[in-house]
């Protein structure tokens, strides 16, 4: 048995464990019946009430809750179940204005059960390991470790000699094909009452594009891009790459092949129908920084890695403090509501280099406010 056979014998065994735990882990996740226990749609509501039992809603929900819970459960067995629509607003972020679509607490119970015992230990088994976002374990302090390794390693084999690709996709949630999502689904669930509930979640948001507020979005927006991961990964072979959500890099060493690595990212993009937005996609010199999730990253010739605050969300931050002077001396605000909205954006950077820009933030917040309140640990 020569080179060759053996490696594609390693791999046979290796398919044949994956589909081995596929099939073990579908006889539970892939049954309608299996899912969707009184038991497991008690365990989802249980969750959707918790940090929002505030809401009349919610407390209207829970004063009948194991009433209610039986009734959408007979809905579900019926095959009588059905969306109750959205709540939408608009939220304006930085500029931006988001569409939020908000669902009901029955059919956020009925959302969670189908993602926690079903869409997501099926889906998660298709992510690569540096897909950081709205999985178990991981989350944004989770893709910024994993950029460090991926610099750390570069160095160690490179040096600061380097480039990133950056790329953003642009409206990514309203932008994702219904079909790309189904055939997704369709390719890793075979019950039909399965797969039926979750299409008609997924039309519920129109014709294209899936909506902000429920949970089924993030599940399916995380692995819709899931084949360009794969490619990167395994045809490109670009060990340093991590995505979260709709933002990405690359790390090599050569520019010439980041550029070739682009434009077959484009290609990708255009057949799954997802938009890249080119005015935030561009190939940065390591050593002379760039910028991922809002933290400035510096590749130092030394290998030290600088990780500094967003220029643009310190002049943001300097601003709010000024303008709250007036919530104050009006009565729509307290001190104490400021110290609090000063202390998170502290602790946020508490995982950069950026001692001085914390002094001279709570020096303002003194000049302005006083020293009524004592900022900890920042």
């Amino acid at each position: 048995m020569n080179s060759d056979e053996r490696r594609a014998a390693r791999y046979a065994r290796r398919q044949q464990k994956r589909q081995a735990k596929k099939n073990r882990l579908a006889i539970i996740c892939d049954d309608f019946e299996k899912v969707f226990t009184y038991r497991h749609l008690y365990l989802a509501y249980r969750k959707c009430i918790l940090g929002v039992g505030w809401k009349a809603s919610t407390q209207l929900y829970k004063a009948n809750a194991v009433y209610n819970i039986y009734l959408t459960y007979k809905e579900l067995m019926d095959g009588t179940f059905k969306s109750d629509g959205f709540f939408e607003f608009t939220l304006t972020e930085r500029g931006k204005t988001r569409r939020i679509r908000s669902v009901t607490i029955h059919e956020r119970v009925v959302q969670r059960c189908l993602c926690d015992f079903a869409l997501t230990p099926m889906l998660s088994r298709q992510l690569i390991y540096d897909n950081g976002a709205s999985s178990k374990n991981k989350g944004y302090t989770f893709a910024i470790k994993r950029l460090i390794t991926h610099l750390r390693r570069h160095y160690n084999k490179n040096g600061s000699n380097g480039y990133v690709l950056l790329f953003d996709f642009s409206k990514f949630f309203d932008t994702l094909k219904h079909e790309l999502l189904k055939s997704i689904l369709d390719k890793t669930f075979t019950d039909p009452r399965i797969l039926k509930l979750s299409y008609h979640f997924i039309d519920m948001f129109g014709e294209r594009g899936i909506g902000l507020g429920s949970q089924i979005s993030q599940n399916l927006a995380l692995v819709s891009v899931n084949k360009l991961d794969h490619y990167i990964k395994e045809k490109l072979k670009i060990k340093g790459y991590g995505r979260y959500m709709d933002d990405g890099y690359l790390i090599h060493e050569s520019k010439e092949y980041l550029q070739k690595c682009l434009n077959d990212i484009k290609a990708i993009c255009n057949e799954l129908g997802v938009v890249l937005n080119l005015n935030k996609t561009r190939i940065a010199k390591l050593d002379k920084g760039f910028t991922f999730l809002k933290i400035r990253f510096f590749l130092t010739h030394s290998g030290k890695i600088v990780k500094k605050v967003y220029p643009p969300s310190v002049v943001r931050m300097r601003r709010k403090l000024k303008k709250f002077k007036n919530f104050v001396e009006q009565g729509r605000m307290s001190k104490f509501d400021i110290y609090q909205s000063l202390q998170s954006w502290l602790s946020h950077t508490l995982i950069l280099n950026a001692y001085r820009t914390r002094n001279s933030m709570k020096q303002l917040y003194y000049n302005l406010y006083g020293g009524d309140y004592v900022f900890k640990n920042c």
